[in-house]
């Protein structure tokens, strides 16, 4: 009898700690909702928050800020919600096959219902077939409070807001279709019949490299604005032409050109603004008669995205774009290398995942370090440069010391350099093919050494096809001018192309 009693006492014990716990639970989101302002924060005032972090820390995460904080960005920004769940660090997995993952997916998605008071059919959501994350319409701020309770979720942003003012003040959009007059000092020609190579090429011993390899058999996805369709030399049929053959080239669009976060109005494949189209020919640009500048692997296949408007991922669908591309280029066999010169201040949370997903595929993903018009010391390595599954460059000038190139950012992040820009000015930058047939182009920073470097690596994969990522990688840091050292600065600094093929 006494044992039973003691046992009686012990059961109502700990019912009345875990009502309390329950209590306190209740009490604690109830002061949240009290004392959080009922009005949401201007743009004005989210910026500046966001600003001091970058000033601060040289980073912004929405996951360090208060609910009200990622409640008011909702309210400028569609109201539309990106939700990682999962477990932590589970950035993919078999959505479908796996019955906890979606029973996790499903218990957050009701919440918002619940919350929301929104009926299912009215319910605005858009669910990815790879990684874990949705996207959905989120209003309330008592839903944010919620959603931040359930053990599921690993991180929320308010991925429609894109108001953020003081980056696009900062860094170039990128855009540029208009042709250049070319310098004849700024390229040499070369065979067949004035073709013409780059002085950067020269700089790097990437037409040395040429007698070792020239890319073929090798895939690379360009993640861009796209490539023109109005330049032949990057479309299936002018891809082949001269010393470049038996290679393809293949185009494809993930941006949707809206202004409304749920549409599904796809923008199509060809490029618009003139990035992509230079990023394609400094990598895959044909080696032909036509006196056009050659790509560094000018016999590797091209299969390039149209994935965001320009380089600056500040839109709901351009974050999407880029994601999307990511996941569909990871699940691509023939594809090895990805290059993106493109990017962000601080980590977007679906595009982090989708980079995880094509790593974990055995990608090799080149990412730029960083290209500012202006204000470049304000800024060090860039988002997705900054992540240890990407290889992240810079360009530097052609002195005979380590001088980031004008508008290139430089830091702890970055691997690789690539001379990009003469000493003293002394020769601007690189000249690619032009937006339309018959044009080029200058452009330079650090999307041109990133999409170089991508070259280079296709380089080393085709001179060497049974090799690894590892091993490909690990070859780049040894025709590196710093290696076995890594600069606090330049990573392992210029790459050699010759002594990388070699």
């Amino acid at each position: 009898m006494k044992k039973m009693y003691t046992l009686l006492v012990l059961l109502l014990a700990i019912t009345i700690v875990s009502c309390s716990k329950d209590t306190n639970l209740e009490t604690e989101t109830e002061a949240e909702l009290v004392q959080t302002p009922e009005n949401p924060l201007t743009v004005d005032q989210i910026n500046q928050r966001i600003s001091e972090s970058i000033r601060n820390t040289g980073d912004f995460d929405w996951n360090n800020e208060d609910a009200h904080f990622l409640w008011s960005a909702l309210t400028h920004g569609q109201y539309v919600l990106t939700v990682g769940y999962g477990n932590e660090g589970q950035s993919f997995g078999d959505i479908k096959g796996d019955k906890e993952l979606l029973n996790k997916k499903e218990s957050l998605i009701t919440t918002i219902l619940i919350e929301e008071e929104v009926d299912k059919d009215d319910f605005k959501l858009k669910e990815d077939a790879v990684l874990t994350v949705f996207d959905a319409e989120v209003t309330q701020l008592k839903t944010i409070i919620a959603l931040r309770e359930s053990e599921y979720v690993r991180y929320l942003e308010p991925n429609g807001y894109n108001q953020y003012t003081e980056v696009q003040e900062k860094s170039s959009s990128g855009c540029d279709t208009s042709g250049d007059s070319i310098n004849s000092s700024h390229y040499t020609t070369i065979a067949p019949n004035n073709a013409q190579v780059s002085w950067h090429f020269d700089a790097n011993n990437i037409p040395q490299a040429w007698n070792q390899s020239t890319g073929s058999g090798i895939t690379i996805g360009l993640i861009d604005t796209g490539v023109s369709k109005t330049q032949s030399l990057l479309n299936p049929v002018g891809i082949n032409d001269g010393y470049s053959s038996g290679r393809s080239v293949e185009k494809y669009g993930t941006f949707i050109d809206s202004n409304w976060w749920w549409s599904s109005n796809y923008d199509g494949e060809h490029d618009k603004c003139g990035h992509g189209t230079a990023m394609g020919s400094t990598m895959a640009s044909p080696r032909n008669d036509n006196g056009m500048p050659v790509g560094v692997a000018y016999n590797a296949n091209l299969v390039a995205y149209r994935a965001t408007e320009d380089v600056l991922l500040n839109d709901y669908h351009e974050r999407k774009g880029v994601s999307d591309a990511l996941t569909q280029l990871g699940n691509r066999s023939d594809v090895k290398i990805i290059s993106m010169s493109i990017g962000y201040l601080w980590s977007i949370g679906n595009i982090k995942d989708a980079v995880k997903y094509a790593y974990s595929q055995g990608k090799l993903i080149f990412a730029a370090g960083g290209t500012s018009t202006s204000f470049t010391n304000g800024y060090g390595v860039i988002f997705p440069a900054t992540m240890s599954e990407t290889v992240a460059v810079t360009g530097v000038t052609d002195g005979s010391s380590y001088e980031r190139c004008d508008v290139c950012h430089s830091g702890s992040k970055i691997d690789f350099t690539i001379i990009m820009e003469g000493d003293n000015d002394t020769s601007k930058a690189p000249p690619v093919l032009g937006f339309d047939d018959g044009e080029r182009r200058y452009t330079g920073g650090s999307s041109v050494a990133t999409a170089t470097t991508a070259g280079i690596a296709a380089l080393i994969w085709s001179k060497y096809p049974s090799w690894s990522r590892t091993q490909i990688l690990n070859r780049l840091k040894q025709s590196a001018e710093f290696y076995p050292n890594k600069n606090s600065s330049f990573g392992y600094g210029n790459i050699d192309a010759l002594q990388a093929v070699q």
